[in-house]
Order: C-alpha cells, then structure tokens, then sequence
C-alpha cells in the first residue's frame, strides 16, 4: 500500500492545538524504565511507529511493557543485567536514533544481538558510534558502516574512555553515555557544539550521577537506575511544521500547548525568531524536569538571514520546514554548516532543493546547506501547484504540505506513509487547525 498527500492552497491555522510527544523523549523514556529498578510510569508518550520499534525491541530483550493506551506506558524495569538474549534480530523500523542509542547501551551486555531496520534505515551511517565503542572494549560489526549491526558479547567489561566528537550529535553522546553506565571507570564525551541533552536529564532523573561542564559530560560506570516518572511534552520537532505555517499564512494565530521549549532544542524558535516571526512563550513551567509552554504564533513577515551555525545542530531536525519559511521570506537565506541533514532519512539537502525548485524557488544545495531566495516580498502565492517526491522521509512530506499555504495551485506529495513514524495523526491536526489537506491511500 502507498499514501500520499493532496494539499489544496492557501487557508490560515488558528485555534489551539497540541501535537503528539517528544520523540527523542520517549524513546529514552523506554530505554532507561527497561533498565531501572522498579516500575516507571510515562505520560504522553508519542504513539508513532518510531517509539512503538523501541518499545518492541525491549519487549524482545525481556522488558515488560504496558501500553500505549492515550499515550500511558508502563515500564517494569528488570535492573542491571537484568535484559535477555533475544531469540532473533532486534527490528528498529525507521528509527534511526533507537538503534544508535542501541548500539551503545547493548554493547556491554554478556549476549550478542544483531540490530535490523527498514531500508531507508538501512541506509544510514553507523560507524560514528561503532568506532568510538570499539575503543571502550565493544566487538562491533556492520555492513560498510550501515546496517544491520551486529554486537558480539564482551568478555568483561567495557572501559570508560574520554571521546573528543569530532562533530555534534546527541545521538553518538548518548550512545556512549549509555555503554558507560557499563563500563569500568569513568567515560568522558566532549562536544564541538551543544546538542539537545535530554539524556543527560533523563538519567539524572533515574538517579544516576553526571558531571557537566560546559560542553564535556562525565559518567561514572556500576551505577543504577531507580524507576521514576516521566511527563513527554510535546514534541517541538512535531510544533516546527505549524509554527512555521502560522508565520507564513496571513490571518493565522495559533497556540501550541504544553510544547518541550529545552533550551538545546529551541534552535527553531531562534532562527524564526531571527527572521521575524512573533513567537510568544505563554506559561512557562518546568515537567519532570523538562522546560514545556505554551507557543503562541501569529502571522507576520519573514526576512531571509544567515542562519548563524551555532544554532545548526540545535534545530537539524526543523530545517525542512525551516527552508519552506525561507522561501516564503522576503530576500536570501543561507544555511551552512548542516551536512548532517545529507545521512537523515533521506538527503534532506537535495530532496528539499529539488521539491523547492519544482514548486518555482531558488533553491541552491550546497554541501553542508542550502541558498534560498526568499519570495516574500511579492504579493499572491510564493509556490506554484506540483507534485512532490518525499523519498519517504516524513519530515519532507509534512513540510510540503505546510508550503501548501502559500501556493497557487494544489500540492500532492507522494510516498507519506512514514509520517506515522513521528505524527500520528498529522492529517486530521492539521486540518483542524485549518490546512486542507487529505491523505489517500492507493
């Protein structure tokens, strides 16, 4: 079976919504309850097929999990070596950052396993983890760097290193913060640029003792984690998409509830912010030790800047959408700095260049970025009618429904089936919300 979306133009969003959870929260939600002593209890966990292949994995390895029934899990941790041999490979679907942090919290068990995913995930990158493990005792082995990966047992333990990352990625430090909790010693990792830190949270949440300073995080080896709570708000990867159709659809004003605004996760706000948009923070608060508020968003016009690379790795996960803004933005906008996005679920770079192109932008891929010349400075539609190629990658698919706002013609955008990957739901929201926008099913 295929999807894909036909998006009709222009609309407004108005009301208040709120998207589904975190991703990245409720995959650590999962992992760190598996571990723990005693029985952890989540809230709003995303009900996406990404969280439920993690969920799947540890229920393999041994975990019983309760749920999801309206976004409630209930975690019964099995303590340190607590997890078991799986009987066959450990299927990560689409989920990129369920296997890295697998990768790395699986290496110092006394089984082996073998890690397997989708063929989008299959594609993708795996040695920036594998190397930096192999250097604290662990015995991996993948296919030219790609999945599936295979993790051999050790004999022992793991040895705690210090890791200098060559480039900025929570999912490489959170790996190796995990394959410390298995180690010997003390395990370091020191990082170029700040990256979200929500690992880093959640295991001092469970009780585990870190030491930060600055960009460098410790972790001492043996300790253990004590089951907890968990409230995941909303996922502000999941916001990006209406926070930008909010900026650039005349007559929108839209709140976004209970929305996770930690600061190595606000890189959006801050570039939306740079280029104009009239973002309000409404009832700040903390939960469960996690930054959330309510985002009020109104439409105004954007202008196109240099994106200032300090904010790249704290919104690379937002630039699909982000290049949709600055298309709609009045003058050049210049995103250098990103080649992350090349290794996501597609080339972000290129298949945002090429479906900008088909709807009438300049849009120039560069190797880490991408040279747009923003329209907003013409009156009507900036996009004219096309037809999108979203190589399977959601965040495309949903950023493109979202330019739909700002067309001439009807959008249709094939292959979005992987949008339940990170939003459930995402049709019917967003239609609620004011996008005209159907899903079909072929």
């Amino acid at each position: 079976m295929t999807r894909h979306f036909d998006v009709q133009p222009g609309g407004s969003l108005r009301g208040r919504i709120r998207v589904p959870g975190d991703k990245s929260i409720s995959h650590r939600s999962i992992m760190l309850g598996a571990i723990a002593r005693g029985t952890t209890h989540v809230s709003g966990f995303l009900e996406g097929a990404d969280a439920i292949s993690t969920m799947n994995v540890f229920r393999a390895l041994g975990v019983r999990i309760e749920g999801p029934d309206r976004g409630r899990v209930v975690v019964h941790g099995v303590g340190p070596g607590g997890l078991r041999a799986p009987n066959g490979p450990l299927d990560c679907g689409n989920a990129g950052t369920a296997m890295r942090l697998l990768i790395g919290l699986l290496s110092g068990q006394r089984f082996g396993c073998t890690l397997i995913g989708d063929e989008s995930l299959s594609k993708r990158p795996m040695r920036r983890v594998a190397d930096p493990l192999a250097r604290m005792g662990a015995r991996i082995h993948t296919q030219e760097g790609r999945p599936p990966v295979r993790i051999e047992p050790v004999d022992g333990a793991l040895q705690g290193i210090e890791y200098p990352m060559p480039m900025a990625s929570a999912q490489v430090k959170s790996a190796l913060l995990l394959a410390g909790l298995h180690a010997q010693g003390e395990t370091v990792v020191t990082e170029p640029a700040p990256t979200r830190d929500h690992t880093e949270r959640m295991l001092e949440g469970f009780g585990v003792q870190l030491a930060r300073n600055g960009a460098t995080v410790r972790i001492r080896g043996g300790q253990t984690l004590t089951a907890t709570d968990i409230d995941v708000p909303a996922d502000i990867s999941s916001a990006a998409f209406f926070l930008v159709g909010a900026s650039i659809a005349a007559g929108s004003d839209l709140i976004l509830e209970h929305v996770g605004t930690n600061p190595t996760r606000t890189g959006v706000l801050d570039i939306l912010k740079l280029m104009g948009a009239d973002i309000e923070r409404i009832n700040p608060r903390t939960v469960g030790g996690e930054p959330v508020a309510d985002l009020r968003v109104r439409a105004t016009d954007l202008r196109g800047i240099a994106v200032p690379p300090e904010l790249v790795p704290l919104a690379i996960d937002e630039f699909p959408v982000l290049f949709v803004a600055a298309a709609c933005a009045k003058g050049r906008t210049v995103v250098t700095g990103a080649e992350e996005l090349r290794v996501k679920e597609s080339d972000r770079i290129a298949v945002m260049a090429d479906g900008l192109r088909a709807l009438g932008t300049a849009a120039q891929a560069t190797p880490d970025g991408m040279i747009i010349e923003g329209r907003g400075d013409q009156t009507g539609p900036v996009f004219s009618a096309g037809s999108i190629a979203s190589h399977g990658d959601h965040r495309i698919a949903m950023a493109f429904a979202i330019a739909a706002l700002r067309a001439g013609g009807p959008i249709r955008i094939d292959d979005t089936l992987n949008v339940a990957t990170s939003f459930p739901g995402f049709v019917e929201l967003a239609r609620g919300a004011g996008l005209s926008v159907r899903e079909i099913a072929a």
